[in-house]
């Protein structure tokens, strides 16, 4: 397994009901610029990710920035990153992630969200990549997911170690050392 420099984060460009959520991603940035770790994701100031990027700077960390020329121009690109690059589509956003990225973190968020993880969830199943993938578990947000997942495996859509071929975790310390110590899962995707 290749060494954990930089994590792609995916999270809401809203903040969600409440303070948990945002208190969440300014914990896992925090936690991600204790721990030495640079994160890439999608640019903006808005929401979560604005929240997450402001830790993993404040904490000394390093923040790269992949943003749409469209939300550029309506003013979403956040002013203090590292690194800012500008892309013509969301796919071009979504590749450069993956390439920048060693693993990758959800966050709570919208269909975006979850359609970027499960994007590189799938990815990995296939082996097209080989990089550790999280689900950052604030306040049991993605146990209805699981729960979905939990069906297809029961219904024979999916095998069951595949339900561990992420990493799962509630607090930011434990899912990044969940990430550095991930094993892959061997068993074929075919039942």
């Amino acid at each position: 397994m290749p060494r954990i420099q930089t994590i792609a984060v995916f999270c809401g460009s809203n903040t969600g009901r409440g303070d948990r959520y945002a208190d969440g991603a300014a914990a896992l940035g925090s936690a991600i610029a204790q721990a030495g770790l640079g994160i890439v994701y999608g640019g903006t100031h808005k929401g979560l990710m604005g929240v997450l990027a402001d830790a993993v700077i404040d904490g000394g960390g390093h923040a790269h920035g992949v943003i749409t020329q469209r939300l550029h121009d309506k003013g979403h690109s956040h002013p203090r990153l590292h690194e800012s690059e500008i892309v013509d589509s969301m796919r071009q956003r979504k590749a450069r992630m993956a390439q920048v990225a060693d693993a990758f973190i959800a966050l709570p968020g919208g269909i975006g969200t979850l359609e970027e993880f499960m994007e590189v969830w799938t990815l990995n199943q296939l082996g097209e990549i080989d990089k550790p993938a999280g689900l950052y578990n604030i306040a049991g947000f993605y146990n209805p997911l699981m729960a979905l997942i939990d069906h297809m495996i029961a219904e024979s859509f999916l095998p069951a170690a595949h339900r561990d071929s992420i990493v799962v975790d509630g607090d930011p310390d434990s899912l990044i050392t969940g990430l550095r110590e991930f094993e892959p899962v061997t068993v074929s995707k075919w039942l």
